[in-house]
């Protein structure tokens, strides 16, 4: 294969860049996000509503696994960079075989069997929780390592970085839409419904799976390279003098914890606050609505000012609103959702972006050091994400449990759930303030920084 490599790092043979690229990378995150959305908004209130374990024990369930779940991404990560590119490329072929035991492990985590202890719950739990994790990184970080290699154009890899928000969104749409249509009987958690919906929406996960593996094309190929003495040193090295990596890193991380505690919160607050568990439907809707309208504005808006520069304009707007909601605590929930929309508006655009900057940093990696590691890059990142979903979740059963929520009461103390509108509004507010600062003045590829990279990584691989 390697013979029919450019030198700039594609092969000939493959056909151009285009729609059915960037309609297999969406369905790759499509795939992703039927069970990570499904566990990151209804997980929780399965665990402490169905199992019945303390919302704060939960937290310490998830801080555990995601802290497992990074470790093994970049190990995983770093496998694969040693692997040899296939038929089918190096990364495709990792998302077909592993996406088949995923989906088996995602369902089994909903199962509950009745009769059973508490201490048999809390452990099926863990075992189940952990496994999926785990079997999640195998999926996802050759996935996310793909991006680099489908295209090595800037604003072609923005189109992908929005075409994998949009498939994540569309998965979010279907479960934060049909999840508490299905989920929930009563205004409270079913566990046969659970089971039904994790079965339904892992026939879902495993189709999306198949299309992005039938779809899309590994392009970039990096010349195969004799194993050197000190490589994995000057991989480190590379990595902590990578600053555009440590600070998209350290942003991304406090996005995951903001909005992953966003997800977890949103359910106690719609359920118990507002009394109306449904609504979280709406909410769902509006912020998938809210990326198909930001989507068409992304390419234009890089193209004329740059990924940085939209993504914290973005943050700025959605931080500002949740301090207006904070403030106005009388709203019905859909005047909130209302005013929330705005917000989820704002973060669209980083959403929509964030997959860019991360192609930009394994370029950035390459310049620095010569080595193309794609899979090594991204599992750090997801490293960081997965510690920011473990602090997230720690956190967020943590907070929960000590604003006073408890499951066995009908209704909720009023401390507990003026302590549940804090969590769903002033911390997203100032997490965002924080985000915006970083992207500002911490992070050093701006538009014109990142063209220049580009131009210069070509020259390079000439």
């Amino acid at each position: 294969m390697s013979q029919s490599v450019l030198q700039n790092g594609s092969n000939p043979t493959h056909r151009k860049f285009g729609m059915r690229d960037k309609l297999g990378y969406l369905f790759g995150d499509f795939g992703n996000d039927f069970f990570f959305m499904l566990a990151a908004s209804f997980l929780m209130v399965f665990y402490t509503d169905v199992f019945h374990i303390n919302a704060a024990t939960v937290g310490g369930l998830f801080l555990v696994a995601r802290l497992w779940d990074a470790v093994a991404d970049v190990t995983w990560g770093r496998f694969i960079d040693t692997r040899k590119p296939g038929k089918h490329g190096k990364f495709k072929p990792w998302i077909f075989r592993m996406s088949f035991p995923l989906v088996v492990m995602g369902v089994l985590m909903f199962v509950k069997i009745p009769g059973m202890s508490h201490g048999f719950y809390l452990a099926y739990a863990y075992v189940t929780y952990i496994l999926w994790g785990t079997l999640y990184s195998t999926v996802n970080i050759p996935y996310g390592s793909m991006a680099s290699v489908i295209t090595s154009d800037p604003v072609e890899r923005t189109s992908l970085s929005t075409f994998r928000t949009l498939g994540a969104n569309l998965a979010g749409l279907i479960i934060n839409v049909l999840g508490p249509l299905i989920l929930f009987v009563d205004n409270k958690a079913d566990a046969n419904r659970f089971m039904l919906g994790a079965i339904i929406f892992g026939i879902l996960s495993l189709s999306c799976y198949m299309a992005c593996y039938k779809l899309s094309t590994e392009r970039i190929i990096a010349p195969v390279k004799e194993k050197q003495k000190g490589a994995m040193g000057k991989t480190m090295k590379g990595l902590v003098k990578n600053k555009p990596l440590i600070w998209i890193l350290i942003s991304s991380l406090t996005f995951m914890v903001c909005f992953m505690l966003i997800g977890a919160v949103n359910v106690y607050l719609f359920k118990d606050f507002f009394g109306n568990a449904k609504a979280l439907s709406i909410v769902g809707l509006m912020q998938t609505l809210t990326v198909l309208i930001a989507m068409p504005m992304v390419r234009p808006l890089v193209a004329k000012f740059g990924k940085k520069e939209l993504a914290a304009a973005g943050l700025l707007l959605s931080a500002v609103v949740y301090f207006i909601l904070y403030f106005l605590p009388n709203l019905t929930a859909i005047q909130f959702i209302a005013v929330l929309t705005v917000a989820m508006f704002g973060y669209a655009f980083f959403n929509l972006v964030v997959w860019a900057f991360v192609t930009d940093v394994i370029d950035y990696h390459e310049y620095i050091t010569g080595l193309r590691e794609d899979g090594t890059v991204y599992s750090v990142y997801s490293f960081a994400r997965k510690v920011g979903q473990a602090i997230a979740g720690g956190v967020g059963g943590v907070a929960i449990a000590a604003v006073g929520y408890d499951s066995t009461l009908d209704v909720q103390t009023e401390g507990a759930l003026n302590g549940i509108h804090a969590l769903a509004t002033l911390v997203p507010a100032i997490i965002f303030v924080v985000i915006f600062l970083m992207l500002v003045f911490l992070y050093p590829l701006n538009k014109t920084r990142t063209l220049e990279l580009a131009a210069e990584l070509a020259k390079k691989r000439k």
